[in-house]
């Protein structure tokens, strides 16, 4: 029961402060997630943790994640994360000594599913930020056929989630999540021989998932496209459009971005909150990965502004009285949800 408290607490916290954090969050086909049974949610993955933030965030089940390894070294972190149903799965980079941890975790799997809880996992095996889809691992097959396998009288539901980013790794993104239709994996477990039915998943799930993110075929002209995308300053988020024209091939006219007319409210902004922006600045710099500078900069700000802010308004109070003090916590969220909705991120994809 705690657990459950504090799951929905952390989901509460995280909706409100993903609304600071990116300029606007599109949601469709939460009517495609079951409310009842084992669920395993298929999500590409070009943006690190965040992207099971915001998917988890936004979806109604409690959900349980499969993630890098890498993330859980230091104790205090793996903690954490557990508490919040984040498992870890060993890849050959770690070692490969490490790999039969993978047995356990895959048991894990197992008796989620056989709960009729919901997993999330990203088959791609790694995170990229191209805009296509990579061919998918067999992972997460094992672990679907896997529990069918030893539950026979279970169904499990595979929904592909396509998550696609405008400026990603900058600030303020916009982003927008679509859950697929469901696949019923039982059906398909029972119809086929093993090999046949992970190829069957494999192949459904990936072509979902081309409809429901920018999808530019890996090859040759790939680059040329995401430019003639890029310099007409199309919207990523609008998927269906974006997709269209790519499959045309026929391209808008390039068009200059518009001018971010909030900038002076940037600068305010930066003021008033000048020791979380050092402290970004520094910790940014350790970040190896592009793929992780969302991810890190959304952890630093949605803990030290909070901080900040508190003690600034503290010593206002101690000056001045908590009228003026209260005024001041209130004009400081308010400016920042103001330029995160309405400024222009100014960097390409």
């Amino acid at each position: 029961m705690i657990k459950k408290i504090w799951y929905q607490s952390v989901k509460v916290f995280l909706k409100i402060s993903l609304n600071f954090y990116a300029k606007e969050i599109k949601i469709s086909g939460k009517e495609n997630i079951p409310k009842k049974g084992a669920v395993l949610f298929a999500i590409n993955h070009p943006n690190a943790l965040m992207d099971p933030l915001f998917v988890t965030t936004f979806n109604p089940r409690e959900n349980h994640f499969l993630v890098r390894a890498d993330v859980f070294k230091k104790p205090l972190i793996k903690k954490a994360l557990a508490s919040l149903n984040l498992m870890p799965i060993y890849r050959i980079r770690d070692g490969i000594k490490q790999l039969s941890n993978n047995e356990e975790v895959f048991e894990k799997c197992f008796k989620i599913l056989k709960n009729k809880e919901t997993l999330i996992i990203f088959p791609q095996g790694g995170h990229s930020r191209d805009r296509n889809i990579k061919p998918l691992s067999k992972g997460f097959t094992r672990i679907v056929f896997g529990a069918l396998e030893q539950n026979p009288d279970l169904e499990i539901t595979v929904i592909p989630v396509g998550i696609t980013y405008q400026n990603s790794s900058s600030y303020p993104a916009k982003v927008c999540v679509q859950f697929g239709e469901g696949i019923h994996s039982r059906a398909i477990f029972n119809a086929n021989e093993k090999p046949k039915a992970i190829n069957t998943i494999k192949r459904l799930v990936s072509e979902q998932l081309q409809k429901l993110t920018v999808h530019i075929p890996d090859d040759e002209n790939y680059t040329t496209k995401l430019k003639h995308l890029n310099e007409a300053n199309v919207d990523f988020t609008k998927v269906d459009t974006v997709n269209k024209i790519i499959a045309k091939n026929s391209y808008p006219k390039p068009v200059k971005k518009p001018i971010n007319r909030l900038k002076p409210l940037f600068y305010i902004v930066l003021l008033n909150s000048i020791f979380p922006y050092l402290i970004w600045q520094k910790m940014k710099k350790n970040i190896k990965e592009i793929e992780f500078v969302d991810t890190m900069r959304y952890a630093v700000n949605v803990i030290s502004f909070p901080v900040f802010y508190l003690l600034q308004a503290l010593l206002i109070y101690f000056f001045f009285g908590w009228e003026i003090a209260l005024g001041y916590w209130l004009i400081s969220y308010i400016l920042v949800f103001v330029f995160t909705k309405f400024s222009i991120a100014n960097t390409e994809d």
